[in-house]
């Protein structure tokens, strides 16, 4: 009997006969686990969670290396275990070998420092008596401002810290308060977070020259529990403590990068000062524990629009127990404050004329300042693109075929690192169906053309389909895209393309009038915009007026870290934005069945 095996985060679908163990399937489809021992179950590291589905019971040998509390939660040994029906299983980061390819970077801006936190460094008086009070009036006196307080939470632990510092400190200052201790000569960092659906990016930065000491990126662990954010929230209001769940795995996650990156810039956790965090709407209530279910019924609302400070200690982050979490404004239920992170690390605002804005992600947002206006809505985009319901498809990972190309029957690809072909990741889905459409393989409908000689198209299982890499070729699996592949792409096409065309037109704007067009997030950066073009999900435009600008999100999370100023630009911009809600606008259900089509 086969059983389909889904694994996340790389979000690859493969079937198996069932005989053998988790490890042996991921095994065969090219996806390594962390198996030092060979799978003996000596060495424990191919640890697994098992999401759904039924497995087999767990063995003595995984008994005693991970214990009756993380079995029962689901952790399990792939090598010893198997799939008994149609399985999810989660491969947390310490188990992959397979990593994947995350953008971390953006635009490079420049920035007025002006950071929220700042630091001073000040000797002390030898006095052992020292009090909470005796030491605000000797900053009172240093300083020149006698406005100064103790935050609440420093008061307990001021005269320690001043005794272990030797009583020559950086006194950390937000505003009018007194907010930490380090050891002297120590600067103040900060942390910017782009949580995003599928993928987290965190950057670690010194506040007092606004340098970038370290980036990471990670993926999102809630994506074992849903690939899109409609199955996170329907997770957490029909799941017993599913908000709580979701919630805390993202905080874990966020600590344990958090002090990965200090490691690596050999800095103390307990330097960063101030935290930075956007997100779409429904990451950021998750985070913050707001409730969600009004984010799953129409009209979408959010439980909070505006910009928040919090505790990072009461967030649960672990941070120094004084700094404090700023989160950017919302601006609708699915245009959430890493929509307005992106408008601020892509310069969009800046820019003269007609320009479109597309962030690329799980979902697409998509702004167009025209004449004074700006418009933005949000679009279903992700899923497809990340790999999701589409047969042999993966997420950036290594053996991913990234790019195609095609001419007279002649195939050329390429993977990531130039590795075994093992799936399709978006840029090469992308790249796909411009050059089956170009070939005349497919038509403008999506179906392949009839009467095709092309020896690549077959008869098989589910309809026709494209071979796109014949067993062994490579020294790959057999890789193929059929007519339910290509109508996953008309849906991600349409949907983007009708979304585009809605703003245009309660713009006034024809697309010709169009001056630029920026294209952010990990996806935006890797696609190629000539395919975009070709099967008419981007405006038929010169190449020159498009530009790919990265993980721009990121770079606006990094901007308001560095500027107060850009802070309070970004609660003027979530108030300015018009919100257009797609699925009230009149014309949309047919403006969307028409953009399915493929071309230009």
């Amino acid at each position: 009997m086969s059983v389909e095996i889904t694994i996340q985060p790389i979000g690859k679908k493969l079937v198996f006969n069932g005989k053998g163990s988790i490890l042996a399937a991921t095994q065969e489809s090219g996806i390594l686990l962390n198996a030092t021992c060979g799978g003996e179950g000596i060495c424990g590291r191919c640890v697994i969670q098992v999401i759904s589905g039924q497995v087999s019971p767990p063995n003595p040998t995984e008994e005693s290396t991970l214990g009756s509390v993380r079995i029962d939660e689901g952790w399990r040994l792939a090598c010893q275990v198997r799939a008994l029906d149609d399985t999810v299983i989660y491969i947390p980061p310490d188990s992959q070998l397979t990593t994947q390819r995350i953008q971390t970077e953006g635009m490079t801006v420049d920035v007025a420092l002006d950071p929220a936190v700042t630091f001073v460094d000040i000797p002390f008086p030898l006095a052992a008596s020292m009090q909470p009070e005796s030491v605000l009036q000797h900053l009172h006196m240093v300083l020149t401002n006698p406005t100064l307080v103790i935050a609440d939470p420093m008061r307990e632990h001021l005269v320690e810290d001043l005794h272990r510092f030797d009583h020559h400190c950086s006194v950390f200052l937000r505003g009018e308060q007194v907010i930490g201790l380090r050891p002297a000569d120590t600067s103040a960092l900060g942390l910017a977070v782009d949580l995003g659906t599928t993928k987290l990016a965190c950057y670690l930065v010194d506040l007092s020259n606004g340098k970038t000491l370290a980036a990471s990126g990670v993926m999102n662990p809630q994506i074992a529990y849903g690939e899109d954010v409609m199955a996170r929230i329907n997770y957490a209001m029909t799941k017993p403590n599913g908000a709580d769940e979701l919630r805390q795995v993202v905080l874990d996650q966020l600590n344990q990068t958090a002090g990965s990156l200090c490691k690596q810039a050999s800095r103390d956790i307990e330097d960063v000062a101030d935290v930075v965090l956007v997100g779409n709407t429904a990451m950021h209530h998750l985070v913050l524990g707001l409730p969600v279910s009004q984010l799953g019924l129409a009209p979408y609302i959010p439980a909070e629009y505006d910009a928040i400070d919090i505790g990072a200690k009461m967030l649960g982050l672990q941070t120094s127990p004084d700094t404090y979490v700023h989160l950017l404004p919302n601006i609708a239920g699915f245009v959430g404050a890493d929509h307005v992170a992106m408008l601020l690390g892509s310069q969009m605002l800046e820019n003269k004329g007609v320009v479109l804005g597309l962030d690329i992600g799980t979902n697409t947002e998509i702004s167009l300042i025209a004449h004074g206006k700006h418009y933005a809505c949000s679009t279903a985009s992700g899923p497809a693109f990340e790999g999701a319901h589409i047969q042999y498809g993966m997420r950036a990972a290594p053996g991913a075929i990234e790019k195609v190309f095609i001419q007279n029957n002649q195939v050329k690809y390429q993977t990531i690192d130039n590795l075994a072909p093992i799936g399709l990741c978006g840029s090469g889905i992308l790249d796909l169906v411009a050059q089956l459409l170009k070939e005349g393989v497919i038509n403008a409908r999506g179906s392949f053309a009839k009467g095709s000689s092309n020896p690549r198209v077959r008869k098989g299982q589910k309809g026709y389909e494209y071979v796109l890499v014949e067993a062994g070729e490579n020294a790959g699996k057999e890789i193929s895209f059929n007519r339910k592949d290509i109508s996953e792409i008309q849906l991600v096409k349409g949907s983007i393309r009708a979304g585009i065309e809605i703003l245009l037109e309660k713009a006034g704007v024809p697309e010709s009038d169009i001056d630029q067009v920026m294209i952010a997030g990990a996806f935006g950066t890797y696609l190629d915009v000539k395919s975009g073009i070709e099967i008419g999900m981007f405006p038929n435009l010169d190449l020159e007026k498009f530009v790919q600008v990265g993980n721009a999100a990121g770079t606006g999370a990094k901007m308001a870290l560095l500027s107060r100023k850009v802070r309070s630009e970004a609660v003027q911009i979530a108030k300015h934005v018009q919100y257009v809600e797609l699925t009230t606008e009149p014309g949309f259900t047919d403006t969307f069945a028409r953009c399915l089509s493929l071309g230009k």
